[in-house]
């Protein structure tokens, strides 16, 4: 039995089989750099006793349910490799389509209308800095990227990724629930803002729970769309006429959201489906 084959008969403690050895995995490939095929030749055998070590630390976060993105620090997105830790979310592969959809549709307005200026984006909550990071790598020069969070430690990890991963994007300390002040206005602004109510919390999987940064997941279950309210009024101020404003939302509420985009006054408000077949994402244009 190999190291990656061991660690997943163990990992199955705490997690179905499957789920068992995509964790083992990961853990290999992005905490050691060993793929399965490294391991089936043999160059697990060539970890150091230090390295052993690690392993099996790494394992024990592991059966304690700590999610393998903290245990190795870092989480794919978009192919690229973004540092996570318990002060951020989690990327999901779910944001990876919202930022798709928002890069495909930048580009064929500029390829159809062209532009005189960067489009101006702006990301609310920010977190890791995946959404802007990604935009402001996939757009480049045709893109000036701001992104805000309410969390100093949040915005540390989003600046070290924009850092890291050679990008431009410029950070603030802002909570978009007491009105930032600002006079900028937007071609973009997109958010994945906080949107599971407490009363889902017996549905999710303990190791987000235990783990995960409850500021960045819930919201009371008397006004789950307070942060879709206040986004839609700053983007309502702040979005140029026919400016665009992209959500990420609680596939249970979407059909509430919408609702509440139209009552607001936005326009062509268009539920979008995730990569699992989920209504998750909403476009709107401001008029």
């Amino acid at each position: 039995m190999n190291i990656l084959q061991d660690i997943a008969r163990r990992l199955q403690a705490v997690y179905p089989a499957g789920e068992a050895r995509a964790v083992a995995r990961i853990l290999m490939e992005d905490g050691f750099r060993l793929s399965q095929t490294d391991i089936l030749m043999g160059k697990d055998n060539e970890l150091s006793a230090e390295q052993r070590l690690c392993v099996e630390k790494c394992v024990r976060r592991l059966l304690a349910g700590e999610p393998v993105q903290y245990v190795t620090g870092q989480c794919l997105f978009l192919g690229r490799p973004f540092s996570v830790r318990p002060g951020c979310l989690i990327p999901r592969p779910e944001t990876e389509d919202l930022v798709a959809a928002i890069v495909e549709n930048a580009k064929r307005r500029i390829e159809a209308d062209g532009q005189e200026h960067p489009l101006r984006v702006l990301d609310i909550g920010t977190g890791s800095g995946c959404i802007a990071v990604s935009l402001a790598l996939e757009l480049g020069e045709a893109a000036c990227v701001e992104a805000w969070d309410v969390s100093p430690e949040a915005l540390e990890i989003a600046c070290e990724n924009a850092r890291k991963l050679h990008s431009t994007v410029s950070f603030r300390l802002a909570d978009i629930l007491k009105t930032p002040d600002s006079s900028a206005l937007f071609d973009i602004i997109v958010s994945n803002p906080p949107y599971v109510r407490e009363q889902e919390k017996a549905d999710m999987e303990a190791n987000v729970l235990q783990h995960e940064p409850h500021l960045a997941l819930f919201v009371p279950d008397n006004d789950p769309l307070l942060f879709y309210r206040s986004i839609g009024n700053h983007a309502l101020r702040h979005l140029v006429s026919g400016g665009q404003l992209w959500l990420e939302t609680n596939r249970h509420l979407i059909t509430d959201t919408a609702d509440l985009l139209e009552s607001m006054g936005f326009l062509q408000v268009e539920p979008l489906t995730d990569r699992y077949g989920h209504p998750r994402h909403l476009k709107a244009i401001r008029p």
